[in-house]
């Protein structure tokens, strides 16, 4: 690392001290020391640092007042608070306060140097940003006051290594939110691990995040790294968070509050340093006071929470967004990237849109297939209307008419495909794009669904 970078260590205890100086000199920082308030405060006022460690319980004052005054007045240095084991409750107030991270007593010297290494990227104005993947780009596009401010506040959240609870209707774009907190952070050139807490099923879920041993069950033939261990130096994203059982949520709270995970079959653990963000649709603060999710995760998730407004809310960015998805699809399909006709953008307008930037996705990819030419015009859309016909005008035919029975069975497996199709496209639609209340709705499984929308090439 940079020889020039530099550290303030507040601590009171001179073993502390000694060990946080004797660590990060060996990373090649200079570093100077304060065993109170008022001596960082001086050291503040006369250096610039690249990186603050203080310890939460000083002799005159506490760690969070440093915190505070840190991110008013030193915004470029990021502050770590040092806790003591178990005072989960304490580093979350002090990530609140404006901390980037905590490590607890003892200190782990690998965590330390993970958190360490991670401040110090923060500042790293040589990295150049990280742009996102080609095939997520189009979902934050738009000039609106909503869409402004969710860029605004993702470029502060990125800086944190705080737990992010993304919520938000289905098809926001809630794992593109995620992913770019994470390409933005100190985390970028880790790997971003995104899971589906619903698609697991229930009995493998502790193997699946952890990790096994091999001969610790049943079909455990080899040793297996969990979501965890894959995470590690990255960003782990927990989509539908709310999915998880009970019993589950109790080892997340563990690994999250430790930092430590351990397989199924170990006798030890293992250290782990990963970023959590979290999402779901549905609403958390409800079902903690239903009993059906735990308080202390949820407080332990929540402690940066970020809405991403619904599609509805940002109707005046419908021309950018749907001119870089038109044009993404037209890249796909290989073909030329269509004009959308004033009577179909008007349509869209108007629109409500359920599924949100999923759904004109999907709108739009029907279109771009049932069009004739060059224009896509507003019966093209097929929009669905209030009597539950789909079409641009109201003499369009409801979708099963379209589709007749076939003459021989030779088509009666693209007849049913076509046919579950259509039930599964409305019922998205009715259940505005909820994936589990559309399973319950047609009488099928969550992983069900999922298969079937693979299949059908609906996801």
């Amino acid at each position: 690392m940079n020889e020039t970078r530099s550290a303030l260590v507040v601590d009171d205890e001179r073993d502390i001290r000694e060990l946080l100086v004797l660590t990060l000199g060996r990373m090649g920082l200079r570093i100077n020391t304060a065993a109170n308030l008022a001596e960082a405060r001086e050291l503040l006022a006369s250096n610039p640092y690249d990186l603050c460690i203080t310890d939460m319980r000083l002799p005159d004052g506490n760690g969070i007042e440093l915190v505070t005054e840190i991110a008013q007045h030193y915004p470029r240095t990021p502050v770590a608070m040092i806790t003591a084991f178990g005072s989960m409750d304490l580093a979350v107030e002090a990530l609140k306060a404006g901390a980037f991270d905590f490590v607890s007593k003892p200190v782990d010297i690998a965590v330390l140097r993970g958190l360490v290494k991670h401040a110090l990227e923060l500042n790293n104005t040589e990295r150049p940003p990280v742009a996102a993947p080609a095939e997520q780009q189009g979902r934050l596009l738009g000039g609106s006051p909503a869409m402004d401010t969710l860029r605004s506040t993702l470029g502060k959240v990125a800086r944190s290594q705080a737990p992010v609870y993304i919520l938000g209707e289905s098809g926001v774009g809630k794992e593109l939110v995620a992913r770019t907190i994470h390409e933005q952070g100190a985390r970028a050139a880790g790997p971003f691990i995104p899971v589906n807490c619903g698609a697991i099923p229930s009995e493998l879920m502790e193997s699946e995040f952890f990790g096994h041993k091999k001969g610790s069950f049943t079909g455990a033939h080899a040793d297996k790294p969990g979501l965890f261990q894959a995470a590690h130096g990255g960003t782990l994203f927990l989509d539908e968070v709310a999915e998880l059982p009970l019993q589950m949520q109790v080892k997340l709270l563990r690994a999250i509050q430790e930092k430590s995970v351990r397989p199924v079959g170990a006798s030890a653990e293992i250290a782990v340093d990963v970023r959590i963000l979290s999402a779901t649709h549905k609403d958390l603060s409800e079902l903690v006071d239903e009993g059906r999710f735990r308080h202390d995760l949820y407080y332990r998730i929540n402690v940066i929470e970020l809405r991403v407004p619904p599609l509805r809310e940002r109707h005046q960015d419908l021309p950018e967004l749907a001119g870089a998805i038109l044009a993404r699809l037209a890249r796909t399909h290989g073909c030329a990237v269509p004009l959308l006709a004033p009577s179909a953008l008007d349509a869209l307008t108007v629109y409500s849109f359920p599924g949100n930037v999923r759904e004109l996705e999907n709108i739009l990819e029907r279109a771009l297939a049932l069009a004739e030419g060059d224009t896509i015009g507003a019966a093209d859309l097929r929009l669905p209307q209030p009597n539950g016909r789909s079409g641009g005008n109201a003499a369009a035919p409801p979708v099963e008419a379209v589709v007749d029975l076939p003459a021989g069975n030779a088509a009666l497996p693209s007849y049913i495909e076509q046919m579950e199709r259509t039930a599964i496209q409305r019922a998205l639609e009715e259940n505005r794009w909820n994936k589990t209340r559309t399973a319950a709705q047609l009488g099928i499984t969550f992983r069900a669904l999922r298969y079937k929308l693979k299949k059908l090439g609906m996801e």
